[in-house]
């Protein structure tokens, strides 16, 4: 292949002699790399295929597993102000009738930060702010890709292209980073089976987030209870439905033009007359449905996948293009933001001039640290899905199990949850507080000493 022309897009960032990285993506995952780039002063691009930053979901649950971080970019403050507290979650059956609570004041004890709800576009919108304007470039759909021992060079719909040092996918589920980068690496017969096969699924889900409710038709907006209820007497909801074989195979690529905002009106009526807890006993999810506004739900598909290649050449995936998690166990972001952290890490401390055989072994070293702790996110989070969301078998056992666990397995259990806490080798360590140790972080560890390396070098240079 011949090498593409040298692109006329200039470089832009805080150190131009430190390697530039090119995100792909203004998604969560995008957004926090971005600005842990920023703090390190590496300099970096994000390029979004929309027109605008933003982005549609329901509640998400942040504890211990992400306090460190965003106590460390200077964010923890406005999380709490935007956030609820969550000491448990209730689980119904489908009469309404509560089957078990899960407590999390265990977790909050061992981790040494307590659970809050926060809507996903509040989350988004606080990492947004941190990113400079001028930092995000929009309506650049990515098409393909070049790299070489030298460069990669992203080539956009609108016939722009730019290039840097790395390129890093945080593009979602249907990645086209991904795409492009598995194409190459299985025209040289180095693809695994399991990733070249389609993202599975058996379930799709609507999700929302509601505009502010009446208090008086909605009194549950004032507890702490209710499973997604945030601030301001919002309540992000979702629904699921989960597909048999038979329908799940219906639900065929052609088909899946039928996705995201927008394309919600048949599942919205199909589910309308759901009743829900609370209230005066007659509430639905139409009720819920109708006081939220139309560009605030979407329908998805729940894949669940764990690929095996993460990275090629000077390519690396992050958050759900690398991984796609089952939403019930509430670790898809979580897993994202780790990935982030600890690629930053080695991000950090490349040479100024980094080349192909100083990148590769970095990326290789992030993969080894995050894979476990996704496969173990990625089991638990499917077992999840069946105390929370199917009506089968299984989920009578697994709710049975739930309820009934012992307490000396429920400490076990919690504490491998609570256990993982990164951190940026590269900005100020926050004191942990937490019962139970961090689990080891082999970025932050191996990072620092290379840090610690890089100083006395300089302090003996200047002394010279």
């Amino acid at each position: 292949m011949t090498s593409p022309p040298k692109s006329t897009l200039p470089s832009a960032g805080i150190d131009n002699d430190r390697p530039h990285v090119l995100i792909i993506g203004a998604g969560l995952a995008g957004l926090t790399l971005a600005i842990l780039l920023q703090n390190a002063g590496v300099q970096y691009d994000i390029f979004e295929r929309g027109l605008e930053a933003r982005t549609v979901g329901t509640a998400m649950m942040f504890g211990s597993n992400v306090g460190p971080l965003f106590t460390q970019l200077g964010i923890f403050d406005e999380f709490l102000e935007k956030s609820k507290p969550c000491e448990g979650i209730s689980v119904y059956d489908d009469t309404r009738e509560l089957q078990f609570t899960r407590d999390f004041k265990l977790t909050t004890e061992m981790g040494g930060y307590a659970n809050r709800i926060i809507p996903r576009t509040a989350l988004f919108n606080i990492l947004l702010n941190k990113v400079p304007d001028d930092r995000i470039h929009k309506g650049k759909k990515m098409v393909s890709l070049y790299q070489d021992h030298e460069r990669v060079i992203v080539y956009f719909a609108d016939g722009s292209h730019v290039e840097g040092d790395i390129l890093v996918g945080a593009d979602g589920a249907y990645s086209a980073v991904r795409h492009c980068l598995y194409e190459s690496v299985d025209r040289k017969g180095e693809l695994s089976q399991s990733d070249a096969e389609d993202l599975p699924y058996s379930c799709i889900c609507l999700v929302g987030h509601s505009m502010p409710l009446d208090p008086e038709k909605f009194p549950e907006v004032q507890d702490e209870w209710m499973t997604f209820t945030t601030k301001d007497d919002v309540i992000c909801w979702g629904v699921v439905k989960y597909l048999d074989i038979l329908s799940s195979s219906a639900y065929s690529r052609e088909q899946r033009s039928d996705w995201g905002e927008g394309a919600t009106e048949t599942m919205c009526n199909e589910v309308r007359d759901f009743l829900i807890p609370g209230g005066d006993g007659s509430l639905t999810l139409g009720d819920l449905i109708d006081g939220t506004s139309r560009n605030q739900m979407t329908k998805v598909m729940l894949e669940e996948k764990v690929f095996d290649t993460w990275y090629h050449g000077r390519t690396v995936l992050v958050g759900d293009a690398c991984h796609k998690i089952h939403p019930a166990g509430n670790q898809g972001a979580v897993m994202g933001f780790h990935d982030v952290v600890t690629l930053a890490n080695w991000i950090n401390v490349l040479p100024r001039s980094a080349t192909l055989e100083d990148i590769e072994p970095m990326f290789k070293a992030y993969r080894e640290e995050r894979f476990p702790f996704v496969q173990e996110a990625a089991a638990h989070s499917k077992n999840m899905s069946q105390v929370s969301f199917t009506s089968d078998m299984k989920t009578v056992m697994s709710r049975f199990v739930t309820k009934h666990m012992p307490s000396w397995l429920l400490r076990v259990v919690n504490s491998k949850t609570a256990s993982y806490r990164p951190q940026a080798s590269f900005l100020p360590f926050v004191k942990d507080n937490g019962t139970v140790a961090p689990a080891n972080q082999r970025s932050y560890h191996e990072t620092c000493k290379i840090l610690e390396a890089q100083s006395s070098s300089a302090t003996a240079a200047t002394a010279v």
